[in-house]
C-alpha cells in the first residue's frame, strides 16, 4: 500500500465537481465547494485522516487509491487538487 496525502486547496477549488466523478471521497461541503470526505465512498470503508491547514483540506491516506486521488486531480480545472506520495 502507499501512503499519500491530497492537499485541496479551498482558494482555488471553484466548485466545478470533476473530482467527485474521478473519486467519490471528494463530496460537496456546506459551502459549495469540494471537500474530502474518507467515509464518501459508498463502495469501500473510509480509512483516512482528514485535517485543516491554512484553509485548505489535506487528507492522508494509506490505501492502494492514489491513483483515483490522482484522478480527481487531473481531472480539476482550477488545480485547487495536489496528491503526493509521503513516507508511511
Amino acid at each position: 500500500m502507499t501512503t499519500y496525502e491530497v492537499t485541496l486547496k479551498k482558494q482555488l477549488c471553484d466548485g466545478i465537481f470533476a473530482c467527485l466523478t474521478r473519486d467519490p471521497r471528494f463530496v460537496e461541503d456546506d459551502d459549495g465547494l469540494a471537500t474530502i470526505d474518507p467515509d464518501g465512498d459508498p463502495v469501500y470503508d473510509g480509512d483516512g485522516e482528514v485535517r485543516e491547514e491554512n484553509g485548505d483540506v489535506v487528507a492522508t491516506f494509506d490505501d492502494d487509491r492514489i491513483e483515483e486521488a490522482r484522478q480527481a486531480a487531473a481531472a480539476c480545472p482550477t488545480n485547487a487538487i495536489v496528491v503526493e506520495e509521503v513516507d508511511g
